[in-house]
């Protein structure tokens, strides 16, 4: 039976290292949204020493761009985009404290070593499942890189999101061990 785990921002290391990969997670808290030219913005920030639009420290960062809300929503749709378009530049912002990721599919040996090294985490949210995983957003509040439009850094506040441990802050990899269980020998 996989554990299901009732999980606050902001993470730390103990938070993580209670964290297994295949947990289940409903998340809660202050989260932050940036895709791929929002993070090479980021990087760029941390590369000239300069300060980022919000405290990296425990933090996590969802690879999303939500769509425009509807009347009366905070969001629309709000589903994880591949995270790999991400890790080139998530090492960088694990080294400056981010603790935790959300997207979707496999990541980078790189990335990987970062999370080890940071003891960070990266959950897996479920792809296709947009308009149920915005019902989990309870604000909506623009950060940084407005110019983005739908990719700029927002910050949400979020109540019992949906997501897997995909990769623990010791790096069992549940994309790799799932597969191991359904092997042929």
């Amino acid at each position: 039976m996989t554990k299901e785990v009732l999980l606050r921002t902001p993470l730390n290391e103990e938070k993580n290292a209670k964290l297994e990969a295949g947990f289940k997670v409903l998340l809660s808290g202050k989260i932050y949204t940036a895709r791929d030219a929002a993070h090479k913005r980021l990087a760029q920030l941390i590369k000239e020493g300069k300060s980022l639009p919000f405290d990296p420290r425990g933090q996590v960062i969802y690879y999303v761009g939500p769509t425009p809300e509807k009347p009366g929503r905070i969001v629309g749709s709000a589903g994880p985009t591949t995270s790999g378009r991400m890790d080139p530049y998530t090492p960088t912002l694990l080294d400056a404290g981010v603790k935790g990721t959300i997207g979707k599919g496999q990541r980078s040996r790189e990335v990987i070593d970062a999370i080890i090294r940071n003891k960070a985490v990266y959950f897996a949210a479920t792809g296709g499942a947009a308009v149920l995983i915005a019902k989990s957003i309870r604000n909506s509040k623009l950060v940084a890189y407005d110019d983005l439009g739908p990719e700029a850094i927002r910050e949400l506040v979020i109540e019992n999101f949906p997501c897997i441990v995909a990769i623990d802050s010791r790096g069992r990899n549940l994309y790799e061990e799932g597969v191991k269980k359904y092997q042929i020998p």
